[in-house]
């Protein structure tokens, strides 16, 4: 599988709800049958940036989904149905 550049998830290591998505983005990745591509932020500044780029003061925090090619984004820890809806634009 290749990672999708138009689908990002910006994560934290250590972050709780970042880690309760896992399971349902890897289905996500598994029924799409594309990678997301996924930018640790807590210890790298320059994936730390691109969040902020894309964020532009609406969250301010992980999980962070973007999708660079509908503008959608999702804050924080969300169902399956919405993560895959946010995937398919």
């Amino acid at each position: 599988m290749t990672a999708d550049p138009n689908l990002i998830e910006f994560y934290g290591t250590e972050c709780k709800h970042c880690n309760e998505m896992m399971p349902l983005v890897e289905r996500l990745e598994s029924e799409l049958g594309k990678e997301l591509t996924k930018l640790e932020v807590w210890h790298n500044q320059q994936n730390l940036q691109k969040l902020e780029q894309c964020d532009q003061g609406r969250c301010g925090g992980v999980p962070f989904f973007f999708n660079k090619k509908t503008g959608k984004f999702i804050c924080g820890s969300t169902t399956y149905d919405k993560l895959k809806a946010w995937a398919q634009g």
